[in-house]
């Protein structure tokens, strides 16, 4: 079983915590000990950001990790040769998050060939147009057994969450507002009813909640409404703070308790 999958079907009720950072950033050999702390600190799913240069559903956080993480030399093969040295000492879900541009350039078979040599998950591209995903990149995922993970926001019509929820696997990330990623103080009574109307379509696929979260009100308001949080611009700018994952994980952990 895709140990994705196997997550959520053990998760047995308990809320799940994810968290993304960019690879290559703050230094280009740090990802294996990011991803080391992260499973030793009890991270439940982690994102492995692929950096680009026009991230466009990123806000400025994670726009400058990324352009660190290009200057400091970070590429996809890079990536794969780091990810590589933990395969075998790591057992929570790796997902690589990136733009279609740099995956178009590596190959999607090529790409989806070495995400199963590296033991990654699944893959979430926010700009992978639905139609090419069905088909183009779905048959090649299937067969390398990688999850490629959509995201829904407040404005996607039910037709489109429903067709979503039908033809993908692993969870659905719903993504908290339209705007681009970035710490949020606490979630409006319009995010809120957006959580209510999604909870009521009982869909298939369990939900990930993300962009903006970074304190206990935003954290809890997401696990209520869903199987997890997912948590990006807050761990990324402390990390580039302390240069150190366990020192990053610390300070998150006590800003969720606020």
């Amino acid at each position: 079983m895709n140990s994705i999958n196997q997550l959520f079907a053990n998760s047995q009720g308990r809320k799940l915590l994810s968290l993304y950072f960019c690879a290559g950033c703050p230094t280009l050999d740090g990802t294996a000990e990011v991803i080391r702390a992260m499973e030793r600190r009890g991270i439940d799913l982690i994102e492995v950001g692929i950096p680009f240069s026009d991230p466009m559903a990123d806000g400025p956080v994670i726009q400058d990790a990324a352009t660190r993480a290009l200057r400091n030399g970070m590429t996809l093969r890079l990536l794969f040769r780091q990810l590589e040295t933990v395969k075998g000492e790591v057992h929570v879900p790796l997902v690589l998050m990136g733009y279609l541009n740099p995956i178009l350039h590596f190959g999607i078979e090529e790409f989806c060939r070495q995400c199963a040599k590296a033991r990654v998950s699944g893959a979430i591209i926010p700009d992978l147009p639905f139609k090419d995903y069905m088909e183009k990149v779905k048959p090649v995922a299937d067969r390398y057994d990688l999850r490629i993970i959509m995201l829904i926001t407040p404005e996607t019509s039910e037709e489109r969450i429903r067709f979503i929820d039908n033809h993908t696997d692993g969870f659905i990330y719903m993504v908290s507002s339209a705007a681009t990623t970035g710490a949020q103080q606490h979630f409006d009574k319009a995010k809120q009813d957006y959580f209510r109307r999604i909870n009521a379509m009982n869909l298939r696929n369990p939900r990930m909640i993300g962009f903006g979260i970074s304190n206990r009100q935003t954290l809890e308001s997401a696990q209520q409404n869903a199987a997890g949080a997912i948590i990006g611009s807050k761990f990324v700018t402390l990390l580039n703070e302390s240069k150190n994952a366990d020192e990053a994980l610390d300070k998150l952990f006590r800003a969720l308790e606020h």
